[in-house]
């Protein structure tokens, strides 16, 4: 099968990659529809892809490589990470901001998701503790003051229940959050951590096994056997490193705004754009 290689940004910014491009591979045929250019039965090869990433990097383009003729309906579940993901924060980091200690949990969450802290049940333990005695009703305060879909959430939800795939958040984050996003944003699945309260104030616990990267991985694996699908027939999306064993999982990995670490294992990277970037690949020639 062929392959297409589609570049999403600004105009003058996909103006000048492509020039880039032609100018080192010669005429590359393509069509433009908005602010999506295709470039049609590239070569796909190391070299060219290698190229390729450091033209966009340089242009601030997102660009994805795409089977010729690809759809997303062709995919049959979606998944997505929830902080810094489907949403702007780090919850954790905001709830922590209530005592004055946001700094210091802020420092562990970077490391665990850039994979300097391997455990994630650690890091995630070793910070919970710090929030202990704090009032339940931080959590409400940072949904309603804080938290926000990231840009283009809405639109990527849309293109996909319009393609029929099924949409599963997974989380090392925290029930509160998860269920009020499944709520708000009409989500088939979602599965997190529950923090433990006793008489109105959190008690630095978690109940329960934790949510890591080995247990997404499976909470993936589950999900595609309930929705009788193999998981290359899964969308898979995250910016951390315990994202990293779901995301091998998948069809299609897309790190967004992500770690280094990420993005160097990932299929396909969304580094400037919204997560509506990911259904433009899917668009029509």
């Amino acid at each position: 099968m062929s392959t297409d290689l589609v570049l999403q940004g600004n105009s003058a910014g996909i103006h000048s990659a492509l020039t880039i491009l032609q100018t080192a591979y010669g005429k590359l045929p393509h069509n433009t529809t908005g602010v999506i250019t295709r470039l049609h039965k590239v070569n796909d090869d190391a070299e060219f892809r290698a190229f390729v990433d450091g033209v966009c990097l340089t242009e601030q383009v997102d660009y994805g490589f795409i089977d010729s003729g690809a759809r997303l309906s062709d995919y049959g579940l979606i998944v997505m990470d929830m902080d810094s993901t489907l949403i702007t924060i780090e919850c954790i980091d905001e709830i922590a901001d209530m005592v004055g200690i946001k700094a210091q949990v802020a420092a562990i969450t970077e490391a665990t998701m850039r994979g300097e802290i391997a455990n994630f049940e650690e890091s995630l333990r070793r910070r919970v503790a710090l929030l202990a005695g704090l009032d339940e009703g931080a959590l409400d305060r940072v949904y309603h003051e804080r938290l926000q879909p990231s840009p283009g959430a809405e639109t990527m939800l849309a293109a996909t229940r319009a393609a029929g795939l099924k949409t599963l958040l997974v989380s090392g984050g925290f029930t509160f959050f998860t269920e009020k996003l499944k709520a708000r944003l009409n989500l088939d699945y979602a599965h997190a951590n529950t923090l433990e309260t006793a008489h109105g104030k959190l008690t630095g616990k978690v109940l329960g096994k934790i949510v890591d990267g080995n247990e997404k991985a499976r909470l993936v694996q589950t999900t595609c056997e309930l929705l009788n699908i193999p998981t290359s027939k899964a969308i898979v999306m995250g910016d951390g490193a315990n994202d990293l064993t779901m995301m091998k999982l998948a069809g299609i990995s897309v790190a967004y705004h992500a770690k280094p670490v990420v993005r160097a294992q990932a299929s396909h990277a969304i580094n400037f754009g919204g997560l509506d970037v990911m259904p433009g690949w899917f668009l029509p020639a």
